[in-house]
């Protein structure tokens, strides 16, 4: 069975960082491509990175380039996305995904 647990989300102020964490299981996580997406209150979800297995290729929504870092650790079989410079339209809740499966989710709020 599949799982993601997302973790490492919060309350941060404007300018801030924080760094969420996806704990993998029930599959393959060395050969699966890794995706995180949000939903912010109201709105839909949208995409925001995605990292590839096989190349370690790296692709970011534009609202987030150069302000979100994906990575992945094999071993641990977990994924990362590190947040820098937030702004407050980054709140959301932050989902990590594989294919048709997602997690359930960890809230970031960007807030003075």
């Amino acid at each position: 069975e599949v799982q993601l647990v997302e973790s490492g989300g919060g309350l941060v102020q404007p300018g801030g960082s924080l760094r969420l964490s996806c704990a993998a299981s029930g599959f393959t996580f060395l050969f699966s491509d890794m995706t995180w997406v949000r939903q912010a209150p109201g709105k839909e979800l949208e995409w925001v990175s995605t990292i590839n297995t096989a190349t370690g290729r790296t692709t970011y929504a534009d609202s987030v380039k150069g302000r979100f870092t994906i990575s992945r650790d094999n071993v641990k079989k977990t994924l990362y996305l590190q947040m820098s410079s937030l702004k407050p339209e980054y709140t959301a809740v932050y989902y990590c995904r594989k294919d048709s499966y997602r997690g359930g989710g960890t809230r970031v709020t960007v807030s003075s």
